[in-house]
């Protein structure tokens, strides 16, 4: 309960009162409200044959349940929605969870052939759920991220008893600051300490320091490296006739130099070296994204010159924008949950073919197409530089290598590679 009354405190700061009370009832009409489906309860026939329909016609290999409240129609999509994909793709059945938060799903919907987006919460379409799948004789897996917060170390063991393999995704360092309470969760908590002392469970970790902390408490038994990638096929097409918004506009009409960051902006977000970028008057600095706690209000008024905090754009269109850029960046400070991050948008901004410049992040280190300032002061060269090579065809060819070699593919071809072993 305090896990719950810390996240509350810290929606009320992000979003102010009116904000607070139109999240806290969205959470409460998804958490418990929804729980409860007459429409289930009333056509259980129907839901039990929908749900025999996909087992018996769809043709598959395996079933995933994807159990973390994340959403698939969210603005930041992100790896859970791009590694459910790609599982799809090799031949994986993959219930994915839903939040009626963010998505418009009260009981089960099709998203495409192997993807179907399910609301866990409904209690009754749940149990129908189960009752069938526990008909199938076919590998089935329970996979979540190292964040989720929902799910208990006893619903885990569950599905284990029921004869599931446990997928942990450990994405993350884990921290208050990502969690946004005050501090980690229990049942976070749990699950780690459950997948870091059995050597059954495949852990799949995203940068090199998670994969030393797992090695180092369990060996590298069913330990799977998959950083995060991108999507190529995604960025080899924009959307010529869009429409910008007027404050993009106003911005592109200034004629100058853009720099461009989207994402989160949170403690982790270097905000003295963006108004020293921003103090040199060399370049308009556009920052896409949501306030991911009080720390930019705390560092920035939003008046200072230079500086367009635009919020954030769906993943839909985001890349029109990002493309009107002429360099994109990740201005984080180093610390523990940085040197533990591996960037989506790092991959992204590759694919954009986009000069780009970051600070030290441990995980980026390997891409020959990335700049590294090490300092404010070797950042702001670095800036200099970059602005010489974006029309340069060797650099824009080695973005686009490096880009092709993270697509999502390959990391979920990482994952089923090692599951397809232990199922033989």
């Amino acid at each position: 309960m305090k896990d719950k009354i810390s996240k509350l405190v810290n929606v009320y700061k992000k979003y102010g009162f009116i904000g607070f009370c139109k999240k806290l009832y969205a959470y409460i009409k998804a958490n418990y409200l929804d729980k409860i489906s007459f429409k289930v309860f009333f056509q259980k026939g129907k839901y039990r044959k929908i749900i025999n329909d996909i087992l018996i016609n769809t043709k598959y290999d395996r079933i995933i349940l994807w159990r973390s409240s994340f959403g698939y129609n969210v603005p930041l999509y992100q790896r859970p929605q791009h590694i459910a994909s790609n599982l799809a793709k090799e031949n994986c059945l993959v219930f994915y969870e839903v939040t009626t938060m963010t998505d418009k799903v009260k009981t089960i919907k099709k998203f495409n052939e192997h993807i179907y987006l399910t609301n866990f919460n409904n209690i009754l379409l749940n149990k129908l759920l189960m009752s069938e799948l526990s008909k199938i004789n076919k590998p089935k897996y329970i996979q979540l991220y190292s964040t989720d917060w929902k799910l208990t170390i006893s619903d885990i063991e569950n599905y284990i008893n029921k004869g599931y393999r446990f997928i942990y995704e450990y994405i993350d360092h884990l921290s208050p600051e990502l969690a946004g309470t005050k501090s980690l969760p229990q049942n976070i908590i749990d699950k780690y300490e459950y997948a870091m002392s059995h050597e059954d469970v495949f852990v799949v970790v995203t940068a090199s320091n998670l994969e030393e902390d797992v090695v180092s408490k369990r060996g590298k038994k069913n330990v799977i490296f998959s950083s995060n990638g991108v999507d190529y096929k995604y960025f080899e097409n924009f959307d010529e006739d869009f429409e910008f918004d007027e404050d993009f506009k106003n911005i592109l009409a200034k004629k100058k130099p853009i720099l461009c960051y989207y994402g989160a902006l949170a403690k982790w977000f270097d905000y003295d070296l963006i108004k020293e970028i921003a103090k040199t008057n060399k370049y308009s600095i556009v920052l896409f994204g949501i306030k991911y706690d009080d720390s930019f209000d705390k560092n920035l008024t939003g008046k200072e010159k230079n500086i367009y905090f635009l919020g954030p754009r769906d993943y839909k269109v985001l890349k029109n924008y990002a493309r009107k850029c002429d360099i994109l960046t990740i201005p984080f400070l180093i610390n523990d949950i940085t040197e533990a991050t591996s960037p989506v948008k790092i991959f992204e901004y590759m694919a954009l073919h986009k000069p780009i410049v970051i600070t030290d992040l441990k995980e980026c280190r390997q891409y020959k197409s990335v700049m590294i300032g090490h300092n404010h002061q070797e950042f702001l060269k670095l800036l200099d530089k970059a602005l010489k090579m974006k029309d340069d065809k060797k650099y824009i060819s080695l973005l686009d290598k490096e880009a092709k070699e993270n697509d999502w593919e390959y990391k979920a071809q990482a994952i089923i590679n090692k599951i397809k072993k232990s199922e033989k």
